[in-house]
Formats: C-alpha cells, sequence, structure tokens
C-alpha cells in the first residue's frame, strides 16, 4: 500500500514516538510510507532526526502548527491536499487534533480511498471551558464522519469516543500505543551507572516520574505528596525527567519545600535514554489528569517496576491496584478556571499515602513490580501495532 502519515509535530511525545515506530515497521514491511509533519516548534525538543533517519520519506510542512492560525490552517490545508494530489496514496492516517482536522479534510476532498485517524487523546475534557469543549467536541465529530475508521489507544478511550458522538464504538479499533520494548530488555544492566549519576546510595528509594512539566501532568501533586514522604523517609529520591514551561515554578516550589536536595530534574531526555533511568528507579509515580494511557505505565512494567496513577483513562487497563501499582482516584479539582496548583492536602494526601507504603517496604514493592501481566505488556510491542494497524487499514480501503 502507498501510506501517508500525517502529525501535527514531531516533538518527544508519545503519540510521535509510536508514529516513527509504526511507519518504520510498515516500511520495512514493505509498503510505501511518507510521513508529513509540521516543524517541531515549542520547548519539548524534537524527533525530526529519529524521523529522517527511518527508511521511509519524511516531508515537513511548514504551514502546519499546533496553534489555531487561521491563515497558517488554509495554507497547510492546501499543501496537504496538493500532496494527497500529487502522491495518491491508498491510505491517510492522520495523528493528534489539528492534523486530524485538517489532514482529514485535505484528503476527502483529494479522494483518497482509506482514511484513518488514531486517537491519542481526546482534545475536550472536564477541565475546559464548556464553549472550548463544545467547539473542540463538535470539530472531532465532524472530522470523525472524513474517516473510513477510528484507531483508540485504550479501551477506555475508545469508550469516551464512542459517548461523545465521534462514531459507533464498533467503528473505533483499539491499537495500543507501539514500543521498542526490546530496549527495555537491553537496559536491565544499566541500573548501578544511572544511580551513581543521581547520588542515590543502595539503600535510597527513587521515584522517577516521566513528563513534560506542564498543567495536567500532575507535578502540583507529586511534589507536595513527596515532601511528605521525605519528610518521614530520609532515604527517598525524586527524579522528574522532562522540561517544560513550568519548570521555573516546580523548581521555586522544591526550593521552598526544602527538597533541594531530594529532587533531581532531569530536563529533556531522548527516548533511548528512558529505559535505562526507569531501571534505575524502584517505582515510577505518574498522577497526570489528563491522558490517553500514559506510555510510562507499561514502560515501567516493562522494567518491574510498580506503579502509582490516577485511575483515569486507560490505567486500569495496565495497573492492578495492589498487585503491581496503586490506582488512585484523581483529585475533585473543579473544571475549567482553577488554577492548578490552588488544592489543599486533601488532592495529594493519598498519593503521598501510596508513595509512603512502597518506601516502607522496598521487598513488597519488589513483588509487585514482577506482578506486571505480560499478555498485557505484549500489546504494546510497536510490531504488533503496526500489523494490527496495517489490518485496519484494509477494512477502511475496503
Amino acid at each position: 500500500m502507498k501510506i501517508i502519515h500525517v502529525i501535527t509535530r514531531l516533538i518527544l511525545g508519545g503519540a510521535q514516538e509510536n508514529t516513527i515506530l509504526t511507519c518504520r515497521e510498515q516500511a520495512l514491511l514493505g509498503h510505501d510510507v511518507t510521513l508529513l509533519s509540521g516543524p517541531p516548534l515549542g520547548p519539548e525538543g524534537s524527533l525530526l532526526d529519529a524521523a529522517l533517519a527511518m527508511s521511509c520519506r519524511t516531508v515537513l510542512v511548514p504551514s502546519l502548527r499546533r496553534a489555531i492560525r487561521p491563515w497558517h490552517d488554509l495554507e497547510a490545508y492546501a499543501d496537504l491536499a496538493k500532496h494527497f494530489r500529487d502522491v495518491h496514496p491508498d491510505i491517510v492516517h492522520t495523528h493528534s487534533s489539528k492534523a486530524g482536522i485538517l489532514g482529514r479534510l485535505a484528503a476527502r476532498r483529494a479522494g483518497v480511498p482509506g482514511i484513518v485517524h488514531t486517537i491519542h487523546g481526546l482534545p475536550f475534557d472536564a477541565y475546559q471551558s464548556m464553549p472550548v469543549r463544545l467547539t473542540y467536541r463538535a470539530l472531532e465529530r465532524r472530522a470523525a464522519r472524513w474517516s473510513h475508521r477510528l484507531i483508540a489507544v485504550c479501551e477506555d478511550m475508545a469508550d469516551r469516543a464512542a459517548a461523545a458522538g465521534l462514531a459507533p464504538r464498533e467503528a473505533i479499533d483499539v491499537v495500543y500505543s507501539g514500543m521498542d520494548t526490546e530496549a527495555f530488555t537491553a537496559a536491565a544492566g544499566e541500573r548501578d551507572a544511572v544511580r551513581a549519576a543521581w547520588g542515590a546510595a543502595p539503600g535510597d528509594f527513587v521515584f522517577v516520574k516521566v513528563a513534560r512539566l506542564f498543567q495536567m501532568k500532575g507535578h502540583e501533586f507529586v511534589l507536595p505528596a513527596f515532601a511528605e514522604v521525605a519528610r518521614r523517609r530520609p532515604r527517598s529520591l525524586l527524579v522528574l525527567v522532562g522540561d517544560g514551561l513550568l519548570r521555573p515554578r516546580f523548581e521555586a516550589d522544591v526550593q521552598r519545600m526544602g527538597l533541594s536536595g531530594r529532587v533531581r530534574f532531569l530536563g529533556l531526555v531522548r527516548p533511548h535514554r528512558v529505559p535505562g533511568l526507569l531501571w534505575a528507579s524502584d517505582a515510577v509515580v505518574h498522577a497526570g489528569l489528563r491522558e490517553g494511557l500514559a506510555r510510562v505505565l507499561p514502560q515501567a512494567g516493562f522494567c518491574r517496576r510498580p506503579a502509582i496513577t490516577y485511575n483515569i483513562g486507560g490505567a486500569r487497563e495496565v495497573v492492578r491496584d495492589g498487585q503491581n501499582g496503586y490506582l488512585l482516584s484523581p483529585p475533585a479539582l473543579a473544571p475549567a478556571g482553577l488554577r492548578l496548583g490552588a488544592h489543599g492536602e486533601a488532592a495529594w494526601r493519598p498519593l503521598a499515602e501510596a508513595m509512603d507504603r512502597l518506601v516502607a517496604d522496598p521487598v513488597g514493592a519488589r513483588r509487585m513490580g514482577e506482578q506486571w501481566p505480560q499478555a498485557v505488556l505484549a500489546r504494546f510491542d510497536y510490531r504488533t501495532g503496526a500489523r494490527e494497524i496495517l489490518k485496519v487499514y484494509e477494512a477502511a480501503a475496503g
């Protein structure tokens, strides 16, 4: 098949890494694959070099931007439509909201026989204002009508998309986000060297959180929770992997809480380094509030580490509460308009208690890390995912 993938930008992120791995595997299987992307603008880093190193074509569309800018958006639509008319693909597969809306409209106008969209995360939720939420939902409903098939990255995402009226549930396929699972196995021997670089002693208990330093990613809850744990357990550390606009604020919070020697900010980290960092941890703490299925959760499983997460999105599809981690009820925050961080102890107390249970019983924590269901983890291998997506294409084009 002649396949074109379209994504808004190739930043350091789960949707982007998944898309690159899918393109690479489909090309290796003999398909003619092109990846179209807007420029990787912003503080989140870039995966453009990884895309350019693939055995398929990567083409930048300068006008395709994440921000809503009508002139750029019209130009991006025209550029995508021209590319589709010139190439005559069998399948256009879009990713992310902006590329999904513009790409599917352009593909429809160009007469592409198979149009597929992956929902990596819904662009509307209860934390937005009502007008914004309704606008995004209406746009996604319209774009869904231009699609022959939809793919969701977890069962929960598929259920929520159907409930929002995007498509009937039976028209939404579930293909879990693909990862290079062998890279996690290969990194097992990096633990001691990585911990030494962090200044962690053999008996220290290290939590790792992998997420952009941005709203809704849970740092506002993890930091005060860890402050409480650190007060009780002097041999505990927290490592924050990622960067973003809120880093100065979180660094100031760490200083204010007296945690300067107990919290490490690693900044942007390339995907190939993540396996070694997770092996070096003793537990993974996530606590994001807006998720499809956070990739770091199955990644914790590949490294046999317990995970603490809020019971949202697809988290329950991989984490079994009390078995391989803890599923916590998310804090009861008001919808749009609440400045995250303006919350009390009740918002982070359950998180602190779960973290403290693991530090207090490191043997039990290691035992929990061995309890990940292998059948569940197998769903996340990118080679399996790429083949499942090809079956979706056949249904879409048929």
